[in-house]
């Protein structure tokens, strides 16, 4: 019945946008490619006009393969059959140009970040196999034989560059990464696949890349990969494998929309401001305050600060949190909430009050460790329990 509403919806020539977001707010059933059209819809990447589809896939994904060409094929010219190395990349110039114009300068720069995006990707979910297994659908662009360009994975590989790991953490005791998940010892541990083939990871480190090049303003910083995960999981698995084929490109569009949104989370210069991260944790403890006083004031008398916890939960939308599909789940009900994200500062505050006994009852030491390495499980009961809080408003 559920499936049969929501064809019933998107059937429609203009799908009816209030509609949609009260069906996905329930949870979207996987069945038919429904999530990966819905997301779609929900993050602003297909119009609510059905005869627009088309066009405007095959125009983005177009502009995506042009973005692969001019921003990871040309870089790193390596055209071996025509004779072309690395050392020609740019005629006049020369590695030690200091001129901030030089091409060089600009490809060793964009080193220092691929070298960060690099690290990320390939631990992302270590629990699971799927980033490492090698996609059906290859970028036949850079990887094709005849012309042996430079993937992403090569220039890590060849550059001698040691980037400074930048210290992105702010306030404090914040980690970004979660104790759920412990990242292989080396690289070493990862299987090579064959010529020709690319994992998974290596498809999430391009579309970062890219859009490290084209947002300098923010560039990328730690976590950002935590948020392309799940959307490039959830189009790469699509069952139609005609949408399946583009998830590259599908998920680079969305997930540029979605950081659109949330963007501000991620820039440390506007952490106090009224956009910023540090308005949003203390919303989480002001509604908390409204809702259950007791817990409030254990947590300010143990000076247990939000950001201590809250920052992961809202900078990475609980991506860190829960096991990847319960994750999926409650970002059918953000992507739903047309308030966008004032669902997740409820979503947190329900988290807290679901373990407000063991907290009421915890020292400082106990209650960091709850809320650093959130112990239930059930995101049903965390999402029914924040629609109660919604609703009692």
């Amino acid at each position: 019945r559920r499936i049969a509403d929501f064809q019933e919806v998107l059937g429609e020539p203009t799908v009816a946008l209030a509609k949609l977001r009260d069906l996905c707010f329930s949870g979207i059933p996987f069945d038919g490619g429904l999530r990966c059209l819905c997301w779609k819809i929900l993050l602003n990447y297909l119009p609510l006009e059905k005869a627009l589809w088309s066009s405007l896939l095959k125009k983005q994904r177009d502009l995506y393969s042009q973005f692969l060409k001019e921003m990871i094929i040309q870089p790193g010219i390596a055209k071996a059959n025509l004779g072309v190395s690395r050392e020609d990349v740019t005629l006049e110039d020369h590695p030690l140009n200091p001129n901030p114009d030089s091409r060089w300068n600009t490809y060793f720069k964009d080193n220092e970040v691929l070298l960060q995006i690099d690290k990320d990707v390939r631990r992302l979910y270590p629990d699971m196999a799927f980033f490492q297994r090698p996609t059906d659908y290859p970028c036949l662009l850079i990887l094709d034989p005849q012309n042996e360009f430079e993937t992403l994975r090569r220039r890590v590989e060849q550059t001698t560059l040691k980037s400074q790991t930048v210290a992105r953490n702010r306030s404090g005791v914040t980690n970004v990464s979660s104790p759920l998940k412990t990242p292989p010892n080396s690289l070493s541990e990862y299987e090579v696949l064959p010529n020709g083939c690319e994992a998974h990871w290596e498809v999430v480190e391009r579309i970062l890349f890219i859009y490290a090049k084209l947002n300098p303003g923010i560039a990328y910083v730690q976590g950002m990969n935590e948020i392309v995960g799940p959307l490039y999981y959830t189009f790469a698995t699509d069952p139609n494998s005609e949408w399946k084929e583009h998830a590259e490109a599908d998920t680079f569009f969305c997930f540029t929309n979605l950081m659109a949104e949330i963007r501000d989370n991620f820039i440390k210069s506007l952490d106090d401001s009224q956009c910023g991260i540090t308005y949003k944790m203390e919303k989480v403890y002001s509604t908390l305050k409204e809702k259950d006083v007791e817990l409030y004031l254990k947590l300010q008398e143990q000076n247990i600060k939000p950001q201590f916890f809250a920052f992961r939960w809202l900078t990475l939308l609980l991506s860190q949190e829960f096991l990847l599909p319960d994750v999926i789940r409650i970002w059918d009900s953000l992507f739903a909430d047309d308030k966008r994200f004032d669902f997740l500062l409820l979503v947190c505050c329900a988290m807290l009050t679901l373990i407000r006994d063991q907290l009421l009852e915890g020292d400082f030491t106990l209650n960091m460790r709850l809320l650093q390495d959130y112990p239930i499980s059930d995101v049903h009961l965390i999402l029914k329990k924040a629609k109660e809080l919604q609703d009692s408003k």
